[in-house]
């Protein structure tokens, strides 16, 4: 589908061509395409002469639609002898342009000359054209071990508005091996390069499609999206992080797949898988790493010498056609080697496309984090991008780090060159974040000697803490409470004893003076009882305590009802049945009251 819609277009563009545009005349051209990579290059020397009297400034380019769409990067330079397609010094202003009553389908570009030709005049001048996707694989699917076929097409002629006395096409291929391609007039195969022409006095927009079908094993890199991330540190470094997004872009792998067979046989199995890639990256790059979503990837190596460090990365796994990984790597550079000042701003100049060699990018977006509070922000750049700006919070940071982010589609290895990034910076700025580090490890440490000399305890004026020392001291004074009464008990045990006796003794006066020391030390009982329960009436245990009081008092006046009964029956000697009986009768309130008594104090002891 493809091949015929070039051959359609280029036959269309043929028909409806129009007289020359103008008295321009193109003596001599000789176009060299390069197939040597999955990326087209043609190089053209274009001698152009003025036969008309009008001085003439422009030249025009013309591209099919079909190529215009993959066409990555066009430069036209000074002819150069020697040169093959590496990128000049000195180049020509190019615009995209549009000029009335030319055939359709066709993408103009207007190369400035540096000077107007006069009628006569002529100047040669060298146009490389850079184009990605260009090569189909053909077929379309292949097996693991099978070798990669692709279909490259074009025309023999050099479409141009103007009328090319003299041209020729010279198609440099990988190998000499060669599938199938379009036999014309004057046709040369001379073991990997096949030459069209010399073609003489063609008119314009004259056109002759060519197909080349042949074996390139090179591996198709392609970065879907590219994010490369370079962060300016004013204390000696600039890092480098880019992550990377691949596809294999050659022909799919079908089958299964077999790791058995590469590694037995490394050199036959996949010829155009990718195994490696190779990155130049700047010769004093350091710190560098190699990683993927899994984490570090040590199958990796780096060399390097005066003018560049080679690294050399290999995949988990060999990537055949239509695979995919995402792997990031990284390296720092030292801040001379990139950041410069001038006329009191700084700028920082680097490289804005990929170190990969021979690796197409769809999308790239470079983000160059500046310092923060970097001002009067402004980039230069040798090619159009699109530009905006962010912010990043990073460690110890107050408002942000300005971020410039650039965007470009469709590069090359052509598009790696120097940009610049201007801005202004104050130089007090960098003392922001060691003070706002020493500020913060200042207060720690005083935070610290003041926690540890503050009082962190209750206040003694809170009410929660008068609550609990009121609690306290209720708690205190129930358990003296408690103490006087079991003393009280024990007294009344004094007299139960003194009783036992005058029934085995008959020693009334014995008893009596039991009963008086007994008296004495209950009357100093109730003198210490009485201020305590003057301060428990408030308390929520009054009820309990002053009933236990209650109780005590009676359990005492059956006590001593029971021994003035028992020394009145001996002082009158009474028969012994009818002491038990008088006695029995208080006796029983006396074991009742006594059991409500222990109660009571078991409750006090929960409290």
């Amino acid at each position: 589908m493809g091949i015929s819609r070039f051959v359609l277009l280029v036959f269309t563009i043929s028909m409806l061509a129009s007289p020359a545009l103008s008295d321009l005349v193109l003596s001599k051209v000789d176009r060299r395409i390069y197939l040597t990579s999955h990326i087209v290059r043609i190089s053209s020397t274009l001698e152009v002469e003025n036969a008309g009297p009008e001085t003439v400034s422009k030249v025009l380019l013309a591209f099919p639609d079909l190529q215009a769409q993959n066409l990555a990067y066009l430069m036209a330079s000074p002819h150069e002898a020697k040169a093959k397609f590496k990128i000049s010094v000195v180049s020509f202003p190019i615009d995209v342009v549009k000029p009335e009553d030319m055939p359709p389908g066709v993408t103009f570009y207007s190369v400035s000359l540096p000077q107007g030709l006069t009628m006569g005049a002529s100047f040669t001048f060298d146009v490389l054209v850079v184009f990605t996707h260009a090569l189909r694989p053909m077929p379309e699917q292949i097996g693991q071990a099978d070798i990669q076929l692709v279909l490259y097409q074009d025309s023999a002629y050099y479409l141009s508005p103007y009328v090319v006395k003299v041209q020729s096409l010279s198609l440099k291929l990988p190998d000499s091996r060669i599938e199938s391609y379009t036999t014309l007039e004057s046709t040369k195969v001379q073991g990997s390069e096949i030459k069209y022409g010399p073609y003489e006095n063609l008119p314009a927009f004259s056109s002759s499609p060519i197909t080349v079908h042949f074996e390139n094993n090179l591996p198709i890199a392609i970065a879907q999206e590219l994010v490369r991330e370079i962060e300016i540190s004013h204390w000696g470094n600039v890092l480098v992080t880019e992550h990377y997004k691949l596809i294999h872009g050659g022909a799919q792998s079908k089958g299964e797949f077999s790791r058995l067979e590469p590694q037995a046989r490394e050199n036959v199995q996949g010829p155009s898988a990718v195994r490696y890639l190779v990155a130049h990256l700047p010769p004093r790059a350091h710190s560098v790493y190699y990683r993927d979503a899994i984490g570090n990837i040590s199958t990796s190596h780096l060399r390097g010498d005066s003018k560049k460090t080679e690294l050399l990365i290999e995949p988990r796994y060999p990537m055949f056609g239509g695979w995919r990984t995402a792997f990031t790597i990284g390296y720092g550079l030292p801040l001379q080697d990139c950041l410069y000042e001038s006329e009191g701003r700084r700028f920082l100049n680097t490289t804005f496309s990929s170190p990969m060699i021979e690796l197409v990018i769809d999308t790239l977006i470079v983000k160059v984090v500046l310092p923060e509070g970097s001002s009067d922000i402004s980039v230069a750049a040798p090619f159009f991008m699109k530009q905006w700006q962010e912010t990043k919070i990073s460690h110890l940071d107050i408002v942000g780090r300005p971020v410039v982010v650039l965007e470009k589609t469709n590069l090359v290895p052509e598009h790696n060159q120097y940009f610049q990034v201007y801005y202004k910076f104050n130089r007090l700025s960098m003392l922001r974040e060691p003070l706002m580090l020493i500020s913060g490890i200042f207060f720690f440490f005083v935070a610290c000697i003041v926690y540890m000399h503050a009082d962190t305890s209750i206040s003694k004026f809170s009410a929660s803490y008068l609550a609990k020392q009121q609690w306290e001291e209720v708690r205190v004074a129930i358990q003296q409470v408690h103490n006087i009464i079991c003393r009280c008990l024990a007294t009344h045990d004094k007299l139960e004893a003194s009783l036992r006796d005058l029934s085995r003794t008959g020693e009334v006066q014995a008893c009596k003076a039991a009963r008086k020391s007994t008296d004495g030390l209950l009357k100093e009982l109730s003198k210490e009882l009485k201020p305590l329960m003057t301060f428990l009436q408030s308390s929520p245990s009054a009820v309990q305590v002053e009933e236990l009081v209650a109780k005590e008092r009676e359990l005492l006046e059956k006590f001593m009802a029971k021994h003035s009964t028992a020394v009145e029956a001996y002082e009158k000697k009474s028969g012994a049945r009818d002491i038990e009986n008088r006695i029995a009768l208080h006796q029983q309130k006396i074991t009742a009251l006594r059991q409500e008594v222990d109660d009571l104090l078991e409750f006090i002891d929960e409290i």
